[in-house]
């Protein structure tokens, strides 16, 4: 399986089990990566058939995942009595260490967020041909929206609104580029996901080779294509758990770090919503015919 491959099997055992053979025995097996190749496999290999063959196994998996959604939302609700039972034992037994890790563990995720939004706007400038200050300003009500709804979905009219207004993006690269760029383009969930495994991986003492980096790394791509932009509360345990699998890294301190999630949750999303918007903007730059606008560095 990957995690035994992760572990110690090297690269050449990662990749000859890539593909599973058996995809439910690999379910079995905890072989999250596997899983999600065989499913991205299965989608495409979907979209081959004709309208009549395929909308049957549309309307069976829409319903399976309403079905889904609706246990996480029952799961959310009695979520805060279990955090508040598994801190309260944390906090028993290791007193103000136990808030010191979680000061620590959001400290690290958010510093990697920051990093990767300041990267996003050393980017934009040159390629998306547009001044630093202008984006900054022109992005802000997005961000806010993103920042008081955590979801990368809620805030999609508010980046339309602003790409257009006062990012001098056109009205079809703003409709084509951003509910694509939300759908699929979340650029901070790897870095975000990775740095959760990596966090938890530290605390266990747990070696991760370049097999099990590699495993990771996958899946975390994998899984932010994959995944719907809603709070993290309710996708954090889909985005994070497999990973930890399959890079062989315990999942019981999960829990925990949910108790926390909501400010990293934060960052994570005004991250998206700022690669999201910087992504139009470089799409419409690309496009451009004419020279340079000549208030872009207003």
């Amino acid at each position: 399986v990957v995690r035994e491959s992760a572990a110690g099997g090297g690269v050449a055992a990662f990749l000859a089990n890539l593909a599973p053979a058996n995809p439910v025995r690999a379910a079995v097996e905890d072989n999250i990566l596997g899983i999600v190749v065989f499913a991205i496999a299965f989608g495409f290999a979907v979209t081959r058939l004709g309208p009549s063959r395929r909308a049957p196994l549309v309307e069976f998996f829409e319903a399976v995942s309403e079905t889904m959604i609706t246990i996480v939302h029952w799961v959310l609700l009695a979520a805060p009595l279990g955090v508040f039972a598994l801190s309260m034992g944390v906090g028993l037994n290791a007193g103000l260490g136990a808030l010191g890790t979680l000061g620590h563990y959001v400290s690290m995720v958010v510093l990697a967020q920051i990093g990767l939004i300041v990267l996003i706007y050393a980017v934009v400038v040159p390629w998306g041909r547009i001044g630093l200050a202008r984006f900054a300003q022109g992005i802000i009500p997005a961000q806010v929206v993103a920042f008081s709804t955590q979801s990368s979905l809620a805030s999609l009219p508010a980046m339309v609104e602003q790409a257009r207004l006062a990012l001098g993006v056109s009205t079809p690269t703003a409709g084509l580029v951003l509910p694509l760029a939300v759908a699929v383009f979340r650029i901070t969930s790897p870095v975000a996901n990775l740095a959760v495994v990596i966090y938890v991986a530290h605390l266990h003492g747990v070696d991760l080779g370049p097999a099990a980096w590699v495993a990771g790394g996958l899946t975390a791509i994998a899984i932010s294509i994959g995944s719907v932009g809603l709070p993290g509360q309710i996708s954090f345990f889909v985005s994070v758990a497999p990973i930890c699998l399959a890079m062989g890294v315990p999942i019981q301190v999960l829990p925990l770090l949910l108790a926390v999630e909501v400010i990293p949750d934060i960052f994570r999303t005004i991250g998206n919503v700022t690669g999201d918007l910087a992504a139009a903007r470089i799409v419409e730059g690309r496009d451009a015919t004419a020279e340079p606008d000549p208030t872009a560095g207003i």
